[in-house]
């Protein structure tokens, strides 16, 4: 999968345009879907995804498989918000319980408040998604970097992404082929056979890895490497002013409704 978003952050449609103004607007609109209801969170989900879809020209597929990958993390999560567990002796009927059942001495539940909760988190998380799956989408990695010295963020900060991103592309090759060969030669059949497989793979990538890492330093090394990884310079873009007055007008209403949804609620 970080080979396709790769791919497509060099060729979508708005590649050509400002990584700053993008990576600012993404950065606005993140810290607006952290702090604003879920009104404001669901208009700003639907807003972003017309950015994505619409405006970068993303394909529909590829950006729900990136959300939702990312989702299941959150549905991981959900039963131990949703589910309270007390002891038997301690469970008081509610009117807020939806779901109870008994196991030995202990009683699980679903009540609404959780459930509640549960939405709330869901909707913020899609909000939050949106925003960095527009930016992920849109601006190439390398661009990020720039963006990122160019607002003076410490060097070591950016050299370490640079590296980390690398070896990202380096364990998914390593994990590919392994798998490949063992496919190959009859394993990963059972599921006996599928666990022991599965730990050597973990083994031999571990070493192929530390053998790739001391193939980069001595690479390093051999063209001059003193603590200092130099990056392409910052370009400057333009953004057109029609995708300019959007953001801004956007941002605003954004912002005035939810203002106006903190005034209706402390009346």
């Amino acid at each position: 999968m970080i080979k396709l978003v790769d791919s497509l952050s060099y060729s979508n449609s708005l590649r050509a345009y400002s990584p700053m103004w993008k990576s600012g607007f993404a950065a606005a609109l993140l810290l607006l879907s952290y702090l604003a209801h879920p009104v404001v969170q669901l208009i700003l989900t639907a807003w972003m995804i017309v950015w994505t879809i619409g405006y970068a020209r993303i394909p529909f597929k590829y950006y729900f498989l990136v959300t939702g990958t990312a989702c299941l993390f959150f549905a991981a999560s959900v039963p131990a918000i949703v589910i309270e567990i007390r002891p038997l002796h301690e469970t008081v009927g509610s009117a807020s319980e939806l779901v109870s059942f008994s196991f030995l001495k202990w009683t699980a539940f679903i009540t609404m408040p959780g459930l509640m909760l549960a939405a709330k988190l869901f909707i913020r998380i899609l909000a939050s998604l949106s925003c960095m799956t527009f930016l992920m989408f849109s601006t190439s990695f390398s661009e990020l970097l720039q963006v990122m010295r160019k607002l003076r963020v410490p060097a070591l900060v950016p050299e370490i992404m640079l590296i980390m991103y690398r070896f990202l592309f380096i364990l998914f090759e390593i994990v590919h082929d392994m798998f490949v060969a063992q496919q190959a030669r009859g394993g990963q059949r059972g599921m006996k056979n599928r666990l022991k497989d599965t730990a050597l793979l973990i083994v031999r990538m571990f070493i192929k890895t530390m053998q790739r890492y001391k193939s980069l330093s001595n690479g390093f090394l051999s063209r001059g490497f003193a603590d200092d990884i130099l990056m392409a310079p910052y370009e400057a873009r333009t953004i057109p002013n029609r995708y300019k007055l959007e953001i801004c007008i956007g941002v605003g209403l954004l912002l005035l409704l939810e203002i106006w949804l903190r005034w209706r609620n402390m009346r």
